[in-house]
């Protein structure tokens, strides 16, 4: 499937991996210039859930970019198996972390009301933190649903 956007070696696969980059980055960032955000499990396994991503999507980007520089073809089936685990097991684990770091959130701002009793809390910047994990697992599954239907066509 030449012609498919999004696949390895091609801009769309490119645009994609430095998009899960960026936001993977830019969660990691939020969520380290937040204070006290190690007291809570879910914001560390979070951070270390886009630490992952962004490693993983930033040595994807550098092999597309290369790829397109040298005009080289990245649909060969061997490389195509390993983009699948590596692209499901990151987007998975994206998930969880974007998800139990979005149900504490809640549980601050909405349940216990934490946000309003303890204001030195930066709640604000958790759930832009968890916004743009979300926005990193997105475009992650989108490459792995990319790179599973690519295995299949073989």
């Amino acid at each position: 499937m030449p012609g498919l956007a999004g696949r390895p070696g091609s801009w769309g696969g490119l645009v994609l991996r430095v998009g899960q980059t960026f936001f993977a980055a830019a969660c990691i960032g939020v969520m380290g210039s937040s204070l006290g955000f190690a007291s809570y499990t879910a914001f560390c396994y979070l951070v270390a859930s886009m630490g992952l991503q962004m490693l993983w999507s930033f040595g994807l980007a550098c092999l597309d970019a290369y790829a397109i520089k040298v005009k080289k073809d990245l649909t060969s089936p061997m490389l195509l198996s390993l983009f699948v685990v590596g692209d499901w097991v990151t987007a998975i684990l994206s998930f969880a972390a974007s998800s139990s770091a979005g149900g504490v959130v809640i549980l601050f701002q909405k349940d216990v009301l934490f946000c309003r009793k303890y204001p030195q809390l930066p709640c604000g910047k958790y759930e832009l933190a968890t916004a743009f994990a979300f926005l990193s697992w997105a475009l992650s599954a989108t490459s792995a649903l990319i790179m599973f239907w690519l295995l299949a066509a073989f």
